[in-house]
């Protein structure tokens, strides 16, 4: 898990779908199904514009261990250890709400602009 954590740690949203897709890893169908869950929560949670959106931070801790065994010759039993792990991802970009701000200021500007250039031409 922790190399194809590597493989996408800093690129853009659609490059590390792409990576995820074609990479030949069993565990990169989970990653690609978390990393789409990501990104549709910055979407709906933070109105974040998905093209500028990136994987900041990935990073895969230890989790529960289940421990099994498995029956060996002369009556011995082998320890089987099955693995798990929490996989956090930090996705970044700019809110569309900005965007928006952005706009109706400019356009705000351009009305006075326009206000105080027919009040001059009334004088």
């Amino acid at each position: 898990m922790r190399l194809l954590a590597n493989l996408i740690r800093g690129l853009g949203i659609e490059e590390a779908r792409i990576q995820l897709g074609v990479s030949d890893k069993r565990l990169a169908l989970p990653l690609l199904k978390l990393l789409n869950s990501a990104v549709a929560n910055a979407k709906h949670n933070n109105e974040v514009d998905e093209k500028t959106l990136m994987v900041k931070t990935v990073f895969v801790d230890g989790g529960p261990v289940l421990k099994r065994w498995m029956p060996r010759a002369m009556g011995r039993a082998t320890p089987i250890r099955k693995r798990t792990s929490h996989v956090t991802i930090v996705v970044e970009g700019e809110t569309e709400k900005k965007e928006k701000e952005k706009k109706t200021e400019k356009v705000k500007l351009v009305k006075k602009n326009k206000v105080k250039e027919i009040k001059k031409e009334q004088k």
